[in-house]
């Protein structure tokens, strides 16, 4: 997904990520702090926000399953964000744009 600029290891389980948009002519970015706080092999990972600099951050949970049966799957991914800066028509607009753009990239690439 073009949605997410730049992701960087940080340390044991943590990443910085930098998502960026485009609206017409405004850009936006934002940095996130994310940390891998679930696992089960083959079923689940689950990334929080938590940032290294004390302060209270508005929430970003990333949650992807795989459920499997046979020898199909089927990946599921949930974003949830907490905070208010990224409400709105547009903003969800652009991220609909994004799911679906990406969605098809990934078909295409399983499918070859």
């Amino acid at each position: 997904m073009d949605l997410v600029h730049r992701v960087e290891a940080d340390g044991e389980g943590a990443w910085e990520v930098e998502l960026r948009a485009k609206v017409g002519p405004f850009a936006r970015s934002k940095r996130l702090r994310m940390v891998r706080t679930a696992s089960e092999p083959s079923s689940l990972v689950r990334f929080e926000r938590v940032e290294a600099d004390g302060r209270s951050h508005a929430p970003w949970v990333l949650t992807a399953t795989i459920d499997s049966v046979g020898t199909q799957c089927t990946l599921t991914m949930h974003l949830h964000y907490g905070g208010a800066l990224f409400t709105g028509g547009v903003l969800e607009r652009v991220l609909a744009e994004k799911i679906e753009a990406g969605r098809s990239r990934l078909a295409a690439l399983v499918s070859n």
